[in-house]
């Protein structure tokens, strides 16, 4: 059963890379890259990193084809600290801009973040907001929000994003509005368990109660937003997990009753697409990974392929 290659549309290379917290930036890219790779995770999207190593990778190198969106843009102390790329408020249009710039493909905001009380807020007003999608947007590129809370969400929409990334707290009624906009959401499921943490550790008690009945509710809004026609992402944000797991996404997306073909799109050809990568027809890049039994009955067999093939190459085989 051949696919064209997984796609990661979520993953922080230079977090918690295998190559271990003392490596260079060059080598804990380099090592997740490759973790990917090896799970037959042949292209990724990076919306936002600490620094700009992932930048030098190629697939004519061996590396997964990667799409970075530069550094994560934050107001001065609203994301973790060393992270981002802090900026004064009235200067996001611009870095966002200037970001795009270096990377080609996108760039990414910080949408929210946790204030002095343990509430999870806005970081920017939505007419700034506006005006950053529409500076990236002139200059041809795609720009990416990082939201949890509803009030974020619900800004991020009437700013126009491309993508919606985590969304935790997002409504039904959202879901309409993110249609008529074709506005990508990337869910993350994945990270369920980590962000309940994360309110634990950072939230007050009414926030963690809330993102608590949100995280519950995620796989029901998932599902309807694959059956409204919402362009949904297979991401895992890697980097707070393990690399090379976009596998369990795909999972996640068919134990919320989506149906297997559609959930392993997100996770492959329908992701592709979207990020303006062909998959088995003529005159494609040769990226081939191959199972020996149909995912779409047995998808747990997603996190063992028997052959990889990136850009013609053979990169492994069982």
């Amino acid at each position: 059963y051949i696919i064209p290659g997984l796609v990661d549309a979520h993953a922080h290379l230079s977090v918690s890379s295998p190559a271990g917290d003392d490596a260079t930036p060059t080598k804990a890219v380099e090592a997740s890259a490759k973790a990917h790779l090896h799970a037959g995770v042949l292209a990724i999207r990076e919306p936002g990193s600490p620094d700009y190593a992932a930048f030098d990778l190629h697939a004519e190198d061996g590396f997964p084809r990667i799409q970075t969106a530069g550094r994560f843009l934050a107001p001065h102390g609203k994301y973790f600290p060393g992270l981002a790329r802090e900026i004064d408020e009235e200067d996001l249009p611009t870095v966002a801009a200037e970001e795009f710039k270096k990377s080609g493909f996108w760039a990414k905001v910080i949408g929210d973040f946790f204030d002095e009380k343990g509430n999870m807020v806005p970081n920017f007003r939505v007419e700034t907001l506006k005006k950053a999608v529409e500076q990236v947007h002139k200059l041809g590129g795609r720009i990416a929000t990082h939201v949890v809370s509803l009030e974020a969400i619900e800004r991020a929409i009437e700013a126009g994003f491309d993508s919606i990334e985590h969304g935790t707290t997002m409504q039904e009624s959202h879901i309409k509005e993110m249609v008529k906009k074709k506005i990508a959401f990337t869910p993350t499921m994945t990270i369920r368990e980590g962000i309940l943490e994360m309110w634990k550790g950072s939230g007050s008690p009414e926030e963690y109660q809330r993102i608590a009945r949100a995280v519950k509710n995620q796989a029901n809004i998932v599902k309807k937003a694959f059956d409204a026609g919402v362009t949904v992402l297979a991401g895992t944000d890697a980097g707070m997990v393990e690399h090379g797991i976009v596998w369990q996404e795909i999972n996640n997306f068919i134990e919320a009753g989506v149906d297997p073909i559609l959930a392993m799109g997100a996770g492959s050809w329908t992701t592709r697409k979207y990020l303006g990568y062909q998959s088995i027809e003529e005159g494609a890049d040769a990226d081939i990974v191959v199972f020996d039994k149909d995912p779409r009955t047995y998808p747990d067999v997603l996190k063992i392929p028997t052959f990889i093939m990136l850009d013609g190459h053979q990169i492994a085989a069982r």
